[in-house]
């Protein structure tokens, strides 16, 4: 995982007890759950909204205009 062997996710585990102890360890691990589930939340409702107009919107009409064929410069 995330390229750790056992031995690394060991130490990194031991270092966050230290840091933040035991009774802190909760706290930290729900709000980061919170901070993913809403930017998941986020994330969904921004890519409803790219996907479907809201209603009562019509997007305008897309506009093509031919181009003129260019003529290709001479060198020489």
């Amino acid at each position: 995982m995330f390229g750790m062997g056992p031995m690394e996710m060991f130490l990194a585990l031991v270092v966050v007890l230290l840091l933040f102890g035991a009774k802190r360890i909760p706290e930290i691990a729900g709000s980061f759950g919170k901070g993913i589930r809403e930017f998941k939340r986020n994330m969904s409702d921004v890519s409803k909204e790219i996907q479907q107009p809201q209603q009562g919107e019509s997007l305008p009409p897309v506009k093509r205009e031919e181009a003129a064929p260019v003529e290709p410069k001479r060198l020489l």
